[in-house]
């Protein structure tokens, strides 16, 4: 898809050429001089108009009636240069690409060392142009009956730069393959509960394994029986469907040492058990199964770049559904860890199955743990829809997942966690545990729960309620699933550091 040419050639055909447009002075200069020569000035005369802005991810696009061989320029507002950063450029290519996708051109050529800002690496510009391309374009099919209308795609892209034309090419298939990942936890996210089952998500995980050797193990109920997974078990026990402990070993090293565990509830439904949730409150609950989906779109990046790390990914997957033999409020469970539970609420389901999961993967020898939930409603009411809430029991290692999120533009923001948290946590009066001891601090409450299981071991909890799924389209995706924590855990595998 991609080719990288070191010169750019004014006669050269394409379809379209894309440029980077940044705040300047009244008219062009540097690299960007040649085209205005070209033009005959035309192109700064279109700037003083206002046809060409270089206001921040702003799109103007002009023909160039035969004065050199591309058919059409697309340039991109950059805004000022000072301003310019990695997740603006993400934006700024996502928005070029839906407008190429609108105009259904197949062959583009993107002058990449036009966008490269102060002090930016143009390797860093290249992923996140590759990347930006799968998720600006990304959508889920549906079931709709479908049109004999052939889909026009972007089928190839000529990258031009100064730079090493090889190191280019990695940049953009390293993004490539991130962005690709990301659509793929989407698209879970986006699949209907009777669709994507527990089974259903066992096979898919099984097939990731296949495709890139990692090793495979999938608990069946019986399993969870006798490793008295008894909090797992609890969840699943209204529903007809089987639940499944599904576990990915990727070995990146030689010894199964400092291996980092990355833990994705799957619930593939949640009805709120007992604890129903009201009628709007229940549409969406396919959803509920986005930290699976995280971990195993990251799967699918480390299986694609074999980093030198060790991982276990493990996915507790059942859907929480409402029978003569669901769970109740009042009821008391005993998790694989030994620690008992007072069942308060049902619809705080996701913390149990995460409980014998973290205490699975610790089974497994991880050494680092992260856990990906779309896990309370709490953490919208805190932070909205744009932030994943975090919370840890390590500095250093929270400091890992930090700067992973922010190279990848997954903004987290650490809650508080104090001893006062933890003392609520543990407040039942007839169990060690509770799991859910009130309204207040409701995202807190939720990963607090889960950091009892993690116990001594280095852990990191992120909420993605408000940030798996998006009410409206943006210049990186649809309306739908964001596929989010996906880029974030791949980077934090591939950058990790022993503490």
């Amino acid at each position: 898809m991609f080719q990288v040419k070191n010169e750019i050639e004014f006669q050269d055909s394409y379809e379209c050429l894309v440029i980077g447009m940044k705040e300047k002075p009244e008219k062009f200069s540097g690299q960007l001089a040649k085209f205005d020569e070209l033009f005959e000035g035309q192109l700064t005369e279109l700037v003083k108009s206002g046809d060409i802005s270089a206001k921040k991810k702003s799109i103007s696009k002009i023909h160039t009636f035969g004065k050199i061989g591309a058919k059409r320029l697309i340039f991109v507002g950059l805004g000022k240069e000072k301003e310019l950063t990695l997740e603006v450029l993400r934006e700024a290519f996502g928005k070029a690409f839906k407008e190429i996708q609108m105009s259904k051109l197949e062959e583009v050529a993107i002058y990449l060392d036009t966008f490269a800002g102060e002090g930016m690496e143009s390797l860093d510009v290249a992923h996140v142009l590759s990347e930006a391309l799968p998720l600006a374009t990304y959508e889920f099919e549906g079931y709709k009956q479908k049109s004999n209308e052939p889909k026009k795609e972007i089928e190839k892209i000529i990258v031009i730069s100064e730079d090493d034309a090889d190191e280019i090419q990695a940049a953009l298939t390293v993004g490539y393959v991130y962005g690709k990942s990301t659509n793929s936890a989407r698209t879970l996210v986006n699949t209907p509960g009777n669709l994507l089952t527990a089974t259903d998500m066992a096979n898919y995980a099984k097939e990731l394994g296949e495709r890139y050797d990692f090793e495979v193990e999938i608990l069946e109920k019986e399993d969870m029986l006798k490793l008295g997974m008894g909090a797992m078990l609890a969840v699943n026990q209204g529903s007809d469907e089987p639940p499944k402990m599904i576990v990915l070993k990727y070995r990146g090293k030689d010894e199964w040492t400092e291996v980092i565990g990355l833990v994705g509830k799957g619930i593939t439904f949640d009805t709120g058990g007992y604890s129903i949730k009201p009628k709007d409150g229940i549409v969406g609950m396919k959803s509920d199964m986005g930290g699976a989906a995280a971990v195993l779109g990251a799967m699918e990046i480390i299986g694609e770049l074999r980093p030198e790390q060790n991982v276990v990914a493990v996915i507790p997957s059942t859907d929480n559904m409402i029978s003569g033999n669901a769970f109740k409020p009042d009821d008391v469970i005993t998790s694989m860890s030994g620690k008992t539970i007072e069942v308060l609420n049902t619809d705080a389901e996701g913390r149990l199955v995460l409980a014998d999961a973290v205490t699975y993967a610790k089974h497994h020898g991880a050494n680092y743990l992260v856990d990906v939930a779309t896990l309370t409603g709490g953490v919208i009411v805190a932070l909205g829809t744009n932030t994943t809430g975090a919370l840890t029991n390590d500095e250093a290692w929270f400091e890992q997942v930090l700067e992973a999120s922010y190279e990848a533009g997954e903004p987290i923001w650490r809650l508080p966690l104090f001893e006062k948290d933890i003392e609520r946590v543990r407040g039942s009066k007839i169990a060690d545990l509770n799991n859910s001891p009130g309204r207040e601090g409701h995202a807190i409450m939720g990963g607090a729960f889960v950091g009892e299981f993690a116990e001594g071991t280095p852990w990191v909890h992120l909420d993605i309620a408000g940030t798996a799924t998006t009410r409206t389209s943006t210049a990186v995706g649809p309306a739908g699933a964001t596929g989010a924590m996906t880029r974030t855990l791949a980077l934090l595998v591939e950058r990790f550091e022993k503490n």
